[in-house]
């Protein structure tokens, strides 16, 4: 329940707070005096969309802040556990602002909370019902979501939107599988060319780079063998050559080093060189000997390199991702050949899915179909407490069927689902848009709100000008609707009609105060003599004159509704 609201610069409204009652409170004012902004800033808080114009003239941020009572609202209490927020004995506090320079900011208790959060939280606190959402009725779309939320098949119709979800992916899945395979049908003597001839290559990942560096050493082996030989001279054991240097050396720091033993490390370093370069003019040798210049081998490998270079000039740019290809192209061979059983698994997956939809959407229809005589008698009960006593109302649910007969099953079940009233006895029912006036679809939405606002813990409805359209004996019956809805729920409402503002438990006047250049919004509480001329001017516009007061008083004492104890501090403007 919303227990007070503050409100600071926003719109035309500078500096107000107000404490709201349990049952029903109305708010009431002159045309233009702002009563909506009261609305808009409620809405604000309880996370409508932001916007620059939201600030009053002259002010840097708009700041809204409410207090609730969430005692009888336990899935509030759960949402806050999951998220690790206290409520302070049952009560919280929501502020949430927004700056001129286009940054706002979110707070429940104190913590910081996205705006997608903040919804989530006080759609379970408060539901408001705006002066222009009966316009919603007009839409056929919105009767089907008002009848699951009254059949209670949210969470079925959820499991059936998900198995129509799979059912459409999986035909998206296989058509356009089946596109592929046809094409593929197309392609496939030209893939399994491409194979065909890439398996007779015969190629290795690092063949290319092997002949390569093979070929490099054919083309240049004088000049290979002459470089060789010289570096094997200048290594080895004739002439000059490093290895009969060494051996000399060697001999003579042995000999040295037998006389005085501090050479014993030099001498054997020494030997270890002579050593490596024993051993290294011996594999040098070794590879001088094996040098031979074969002209068939090159002429072999010039050929070899000009076949992969043909291929890769073909397939790819390199020889791994040829193969990468040829493998490709096998995969898809593979896939050809197996799509009829492929096939075969895809239309029994959907067959199994349109079996398991039917099912769903059917069971979706008997309910819709059991629960829409309810609703409908539900709803006529109501408005026939709304001045309205001879209007039938009827749920039509009707099937959508195909030119064979069959149930055409879409994502939301295979159903129609229509308001129809009939305002008069012996009269055809017609739907809403076609027969309905302004005030009837006031009092319909009125009703469809309290049928359903019975199934959730919402504890507080908003109805900003539910009174749209009616007057005389249909607005007392609003009235008396709207105050036995007070018995259960926190009601607020705004009004211009005095039947339905005398039957209220709290009564607040919205007034627009021009200072200077300044127009700024007050509100104030009534009671007592102040709503008796609330009263007297909503009937008569005369706040003095004896005959309206009185009739005013009397309007009062006859709804009995007269707040007995006024609460003190509700507002300051």
């Amino acid at each position: 329940m919303l227990e007070e609201i503050t409100v600071r610069d926003f719109a035309l409204i500078d500096n107000i707070s107000l404490q709201f009652s349990p049952g029903f409170n109305i708010l009431t004012g002159e045309t233009g005096a702002g009563k909506s902004l009261l609305i808009g800033a409620i809405s604000f808080l309880l996370g409508a969309k932001s916007d620059a114009a939201l600030i009053r003239e002259g002010a840097d941020e708009c700041v809204v802040t409410g207090s609730f009572d969430i005692a009888g609202t336990p899935p509030a209490t759960d949402w806050l556990a999951e998220r690790g927020i206290e409520a302070d004995e049952s009560r919280i506090v929501i502020r949430r602002a927004y700056k001129s320079g286009g940054r706002g900011f979110i707070y429940i208790q104190g913590q910081a909370v996205s705006r997608s959060d903040l919804l989530s939280l006080t759609a379970l606190l408060v539901d408001i019902h705006g002066q222009h959402e009966h316009q919603n009725l007009l839409l056929t779309e919105n009767h089907r979501i008002l009848l699951d939320r009254f059949a209670g098949i949210e969470e079925r119709l959820d499991s059936y939107a998900q198995t129509y979800r799979q059912l459409h992916s999986l035909r998206e899945e296989r058509e356009k599988a089946e596109a592929e395979m046809r094409q593929r049908h197309l392609e496939a003597d030209f893939l399994r060319f491409q194979v065909q001839e890439i398996t007779a290559a015969k190629l290795k990942s690092d063949e290319k780079e092997e002949l390569e560096t093979e070929e490099n050493v054919l083309t240049q082996h004088e000049k290979l063998f002459a470089s060789v030989e010289m570096a094997y001279a200048g290594l080895s054991f004739s002439g000059d050559g490093a290895a009969s240097s060494l051996r000399k050396a060697k001999t003579a720091l042995e000999m040295a080093s037998s006389i005085d033993p501090r050479l014993m490390d030099q001498a054997k370093r020494l030997t270890d060189a002579f050593y490596e370069v024993d051993d290294l003019a011996d594999s040098i040798r070794s590879y001088r000997d094996s040098l031979s210049f074969d002209p068939l081998r090159l002429e072999w490998i010039e050929t070899r390199l000009a076949e992969i270079h043909r291929l890769e000039k073909k397939y790819a740019a390199s020889v791994p991702e040829i193969l990468e290809r040829a493998e490709n192209n096998k995969t898809k061979l593979i896939a050809s050949e197996n799509w009829e059983e492929d096939r075969a698994k895809m239309d029994a997956q959907i067959e199994t899915l349109q079996e398991e939809l039917a099912s769903r959407g059917m069971e979706i229809s008997i309910a819709r179909t059991k629960a829409s005589s309810h609703l409908a008698a539900a709803i006529e009960s109501i408005l026939r407490t709304m001045g309205m006593p001879n209007t039938g109302f009827l749920v039509s649910v009707t099937p959508r069927r195909n030119e064979s007969g069959n149930a055409v099953f879409g994502p939301n079940g295979c159903d129609e689902v229509e308001f129809l009233i009939s305002p008069n006895p012996g009269s055809p029912t017609r739907p809403l848009a076609r027969i309905a006036s302004g005030g009837e679809l006031s009092r319909v939405a009125l009703a469809v709100k309290t049928v359903l606002s019975g199934l959730d813990n919402v504890e507080t409805l908003i109805f900003d000008e539910i009174d749209t359209g009616i007057g005389g004996e249909a607005a007392a019956s609003v009235g008396r609707h709207l105050r036995e809805l007070g018995k259960t729920r926190q009601v607020l409402c705004i009004t211009h009609l005095a039947s339905i503002a005398s039957m209220a438990s709290s009564h607040f006047r919205v007034e627009k105060e021009v200072s200077g250049a300044s127009t700024l919004t007050r509100i104030a509480y009534l009671a007592g003599k102040e709503r008796t001329a609330e009263i007297a001017r909503m009937l008569a516009g005369d706040q003095e004159g004896e005959t309206s007061l009185a009739h005013a008083a009397e309007l009062l004492r006859k709804n009995s509704l007269t707040a007995s104890s006024p609460v003190t501090g509700r507002s300051h403007g």
